[in-house]
């Protein structure tokens, strides 16, 4: 696994209760490159059911860390954000996920940093928010119930962004092709006039100012060789075919 900032990052969960959102937040972590979960007093899981749920996220489930408090579990981090959704009597400033992974991955140049989650049911007490350094709402409409797993995924992903950790890479197209040369594109305006003309389609109209749009959504589109050559195809067929039926139109 290469080096990354996020490695200095870990995932707190204060008394999960629910092992499917265990799991869940590991599959999250996994998508987002964040591989540091720690529990603070979890409900039992089986390691066998979570690898079942999160596929293919061994490294993450064996590197899970149990804590009897949450001051054990943050102890060696140099920076706090917890997430909540409530609105609380202190006066807190609230910040949103994009600014929480920008402060986080601040602090993480200089020591490690924790991001935390409550529980299901009641999220987190004000005697672990006292402890943060930040307090992060995700924004949502007046019903503002996350899945907790979800919460996870939404903040792991800014700080998957702010951190420029977008590794994985797409495959190129199955055939891919060259671009299409100038000489491609002229042979395909000419086709596409003369099948235009065979169906008396400019017959009405300015075939210059046709042309010049069909030019100019060619270029928008930017179709490359085996693209435009299906186009000159069409075109060809579409002269045939008026031959096939007894009109008198070139088919070359």
């Amino acid at each position: 696994m290469a080096d990354s900032i996020l490695d200095a990052v870990c995932v707190v969960l204060f008394e999960p209760q629910d092992p499917i959102n265990i799991a869940a937040t590991v599959r999250a972590m996994k998508n987002m490159g964040v591989h540091d979960l720690r529990l603070v007093r979890p409900c039992e899981y089986e390691v066998d059911r979570m690898l079942g749920i999160a596929h293919n996220t061994h490294d993450v489930i064996e590197r899970i860390q149990h804590f009897d408090s949450f001051d054990a579990a943050v102890a060696d981090r140099v920076f706090v954000s917890a997430f909540t959704a409530r609105r609380r009597a202190a006066k807190w400033q609230l910040i949103d996920p994009k600014q929480a992974a920008t402060q986080s991955l601040a602090h993480a140049q200089e020591g490690p940093v924790a991001i935390v989650f409550g529980r299901e049911d009641s999220g987190l007490p004000n005697e672990i928010l006292d402890r943060a350094h930040a307090h992060v709402t995700i924004p949502t409409t007046e019903h503002a119930s996350l899945n907790l797993a979800q919460a996870v995924l939404i903040a792991t992903y800014e700080l998957h962004l702010a951190a420029g950790d977008a590794t994985r890479t797409l495959p190129p197209p199955r055939k891919d092709a060259p671009p299409a040369s100038t000489e491609d594109l002229e042979r395909w305006y000419r086709e596409a006039e003369q099948s235009l003309d065979s169906i008396q389609f400019l017959k009405t109209r300015h075939s210059g100012h046709i042309m010049r749009t069909i030019r100019s959504l060619t270029f928008r589109a930017a179709p490359d060789a085996r693209e435009i050559v299906l186009l000159q195809a069409i075109a060809i067929e579409v002269r045939k075919f008026m031959a096939w039926s007894g009109r008198n139109v070139p088919t070359e």
